[in-house]
């Protein structure tokens, strides 16, 4: 997702947002550690994801 894109979205649908990337991140995981994961490059991309939301949050709950 863009930054852009995140940061015109309310704190409501960050934070469901933020559910739905840690709900995929779970998946990533247990893919992974069943060896069923082809692209592992998909769980640094969401961990990516997940902290941007994050920050967006701390800011916009700040402001």
């Amino acid at each position: 997702m863009n930054v852009k894109e995140l940061r015109n979205m309310t704190l409501v649908d960050l934070n469901k947002e933020l559910q739905e990337l840690l709900k995929i991140q779970f998946s990533i995981r247990m893919q992974l550690a069943t060896q069923q994961i082809t692209n592992t490059n998909q769980l640094s991309r969401n961990r990516r994801n997940i902290a941007r939301i994050k920050t967006l949050i701390t800011e916009k709950s700040t402001v």
